[in-house]
């Protein structure tokens, strides 16, 4: 049996324009011994400076999109590979070097515990601001469009998500072959659209607090005005979900029936 073959957990790291510091990420992940247990899989989403040249040269699994598709969609491509190479868990975490690689062990521990309940996970999400996370500087803003986010997943959920935004996520099976399939994935910026989507269908979320850093270079796809225009988008997502599940009720029997079946 082959080394992958023993392997059941795909790091999936969505790349644009990160030549300075994809090289230091992987790196980080095979000196700390992720590649023991986890496969690397890196989507670099057309960039148009060396990341594919610098993932090439650590030899990690990569996928390079001819045109750039956006940041889901980047992700859902990742998910896909997950599904058809029949990885158990999938972690997701950014190129830009800001997810300590300290969080990928707990995340992976996490996914294989089941809560008082006797219920394993269906996502892990790592947060900047629970109770034992590191301190993460957060500008003005942004304060206020968390503050905003987290509101509205308590209102619709009933559930608290301290960092509704973070990329630093782990999935179990169920989750990621969902999120594979199509029209189930935002495809520019999946993030409290999607919590509040499989919280509402049923699937089981629970965060951890996490270690972040400080994007040391290059630009974030929240810089200058973007976030404004991802608050106007993120509105019109979430509306459009809370009527296709509340409304419409799609997927809900569907998705009920194969957690009921999966018995975790």
């Amino acid at each position: 049996m082959s080394e992958r073959e023993h392997k059941e957990v795909l790091i999936i790291i969505p790349a644009y324009n990160e030549e300075k510091n994809i090289g230091d990420v992987l790196d980080s992940l095979t000196q700390a011994g992720i590649t023991e247990f986890a496969d690397i899989l890196v989507v670099n989403d057309a960039s148009t400076d060396a990341t594919n040249a610098r993932v090439k040269e650590k030899g990690c699994t990569l996928i390079s999109n001819v045109f750039n598709m956006g940041y889901g969609s980047a992700i859902r491509i990742g998910y896909k590979w997950a599904v058809r190479r029949n990885y158990r868990y999938v972690i997701q975490m950014d190129a830009d070097g800001q997810h300590d690689i300290c969080n990928i062990p707990v995340i992976y521990e996490k996914l294989k515990t089941k809560d008082a309940e006797g219920h394993y996970p269906d996502i892990v999400l790592g947060s900047r601001f629970m109770e034992g996370s590191k301190a993460y500087p957060v500008g003005g803003l942004k304060k206020i469009a968390y503050r905003f986010l987290n509101y509205v997943i308590r209102k619709t959920c009933g559930q608290t998500i301290t960092d509704p935004t973070t990329g630093l996520q782990g999935l179990s099976s169920r989750a990621f072959l969902y999120y594979s399939q199509y029209h189930h994935f935002d495809d520019r910026y999946p993030d409290a659209d999607m919590i509040i989507q499989m919280k509402l269908l049923g699937f089981k979320l629970e965060e951890i607090p996490a270690v972040m850093h400080e994007r040391k270079a290059g630009e974030s796809m929240h810089s200058g005005l973007k976030p404004i225009l991802y608050m106007i988008r993120m509105c019109f997502s979430v509306t459009g979900v809370l009527f296709r599940i509340k409304v419409l009720k799609q997927d809900v029997e569907m998705v009920k029936d194969e957690l009921m079946e999966s018995g975790d």
